[in-house]
């Protein structure tokens, strides 16, 4: 039996690969930064250097010395690891520090820290809702978010991507079904789109037929809005948004860890119930001090905002006059369109070849049809890398026959 069941699965493996959907590995020799190493046998020395633009390295904090430091002081000062889940032995002073320091500078209550962001979404929703209330969810939100829906009882509803006519129908029909409680489910920077969340106007309607908000905020955390505060920053919804999570693997620091913060009865019930963060170890503490110096930089960089902004203009003006077909959106999320999966690795390889470091990406982490190339931008970068990067595009778009 057990023969047989891997043979299955190397079928199926065999399929993903002719498919042109399997996905590899390259493994990187140097921090996480804007310019990288990785490992590469052929290469004098057995590794190569490249331009990186995939990371979610936003405001080009991964290496910085500052966050670094904060990271060690906490190592010698509390030590490697916690080897504890929080309502044993795992809670520091520098957990609920970090906590708090989330909650102040989202305007929130309270917050609780999870391992990833991943458990977080996956332990919000059965806490707090049940068979009597019901949920509303954007279709193109995180895969963490459809996890935790589908481990709640709750009745669920699911609109268009961003569909406000839609998504009011859903709220009639909740309604119509009997739902004690609604709550509207979104991402605030839909991830491999680079598409804001129409939150000003989610709230209108959450308003309107008695529901609440919960936003996923990790691709805007840092690098969006005043004060790095995000989609409900950027967008004015402000304090209309219940309920958010977020990351520290990304923006703020690019370790590890996530977060919800909200209204305290919330985060107290999670506290009691959110299995993941009942049965997860607490984060290590570096981690979190890291975490914490990263808010503190990402609090006051608006010069890195700045910045930021200018290199996304300059990579989509240059990208869109070399005949690329891009979506379009403000975010550092520059998605390139190839629609082909095979055609996404051979572009990802050709550009690797030029010493830029992207992904394809495609099904099913995208639609089928939908392929594409998905940049994004880093404060850490130059004009001149920029510049390059645009030049590689080229070289390998006409190589390839895409422009």
């Amino acid at each position: 039996m057990a023969t047989q069941f891997l043979d299955h699965l190397e079928a199926q493996l065999a399929s993903i690969e002719a498919d042109g959907l399997h996905k590899r590995e390259r493994l990187i020799t140097t921090p996480q930064a804007a310019h990288i190493r990785i490992q590469d046998e052929r290469a004098q020395g057995g590794e190569r250097g490249l331009l990186n633009l995939c990371a979610n390295n936003y405001l080009g904090l991964a290496d910085d010395p500052e966050v670094i430091a904060a990271a060690r002081a906490a190592l010698d000062e509390f030590g490697f690891g916690m080897a504890s889940v929080r309502f044993i032995c795992g809670a520091q002073t520098l957990h609920r520090q970090l906590e708090e320091r989330i909650a102040s500078w989202l305007g929130k209550d309270d917050a609780i820290l999870f391992a990833a962001c991943f458990d977080a979404n996956g332990g919000l929703f059965e806490p707090l809702l049940t068979a009597e209330d019901a949920i509303i969810s954007d279709a193109l939100n995180h895969a963490s978010i459809i996890d935790g829906i589908r481990l709640c009882k709750a009745k669920r509803y699911r609109f268009a991507n961003s569909d406000m006519n839609e998504l009011e129908t859903r709220l009639k029909e909740a309604n119509q079904d009997g739902a004690r409680f609604k709550l509207i489910a979104t991402d605030g920077v839909f991830s491999m789109d680079g598409y804001v969340a129409k939150l000003k106007e989610i709230c209108d309607l959450a308003e309107r037929y008695a529901a609440m908000v919960m936003v996923d905020d990790c691709h805007a955390h840092g690098h969006l809005g005043e004060g790095g505060r995000g989609s409900p920053a950027l967008t004015g919804a402000g304090d209309r948004v219940q309920i958010i999570s977020g990351t520290l693997g990304k923006t703020l620091g690019g370790g590890m860890g996530g977060f919800i913060a909200g209204p305290q009865p919330v985060i107290d019930m999670l506290r009691q119930r959110a299995r993941p963060y009942l049965f997860s170890n607490s984060l290590a503490p570096a981690v979190a001090a890291g975490a914490l110096k990263a808010i503190d930089i990402a609090e006051a960089a608006e010069d890195r905002r700045e910045h930021l902004t200018a290199l996304v203009a300059r990579f989509r003006a240059g990208m869109e006059a070399a005949g690329f077909d891009l979506l379009p959106g403000e975010t550092p999320i520059v998605p390139v369109m190839l629609g082909d999966a095979k055609l996404a690795q051979e572009m990802a390889a050709a550009l690797d070849r030029r010493g830029i470091y992207v992904a394809g990406f495609f099904y099913p982490v995208v639609p089928k049809g939908q392929a594409r190339i998905r940049t994004q931008m880093s404060a850490g970068l130059s004009e001149a890398d920029i510049d390059m990067a645009v030049q590689a595009f080229a070289d390998a778009g006409r190589e390839l026959g895409v422009v």
